[in-house]
């Protein structure tokens, strides 16, 4: 192998690294986006995060398949509900796996909520796929 062709191949090596790592990235900043939308109760910003055939499993609560399963979840009566009452969002950094245009997440979510006769918040964990 010529010296050209070691600097090209290495130069296509670092290519496929950075799309990897900017795929991550990408994924990443989704998951930054969902509490904010679902705290605000914008079923639409939180639909924008996800792909149609995208899987939300809050393991053990809720399995979400595609738009239509979040939408329902974030304008349903039940997250209606924890939302007027002070809820919040705090996810972790997610586990990300990409595997060609398929890419696979795990993070945690901590459910915070000002209790007033608590005088204080209260949390509640969960795990999103």
């Amino acid at each position: 192998m010529t010296e050209t062709e070691e600097l090209r191949a290495a130069v296509e090596l670092l290519a496929a690294k950075v799309h990897a790592l900017e795929d991550q990235v990408e994924i990443m900043q989704l998951v930054a986006q969902y509490g904010p939308a679902v705290d605000s109760g914008s079923g639409e910003a939180a639909v924008d995060l996800w792909t149609e055939d995208g899987v939300f499993d809050a393991v053990p609560h809720l399995r979400m398949e595609g738009r239509e399963g979040v939408l329902g979840m974030v304008h349903g009566a039940g997250h209606q509900s924890v939302i007027h009452n002070g809820c919040g969002h705090v996810l972790t950094v997610p586990h990300i796996v990409v595997d060609g245009d398929r890419a696979t997440g795990r993070s945690h979510a901590l459910h915070l909520r000002w209790d007033v006769d608590a005088g204080g918040p209260t949390g509640r964990g969960g795990r999103r796929r």
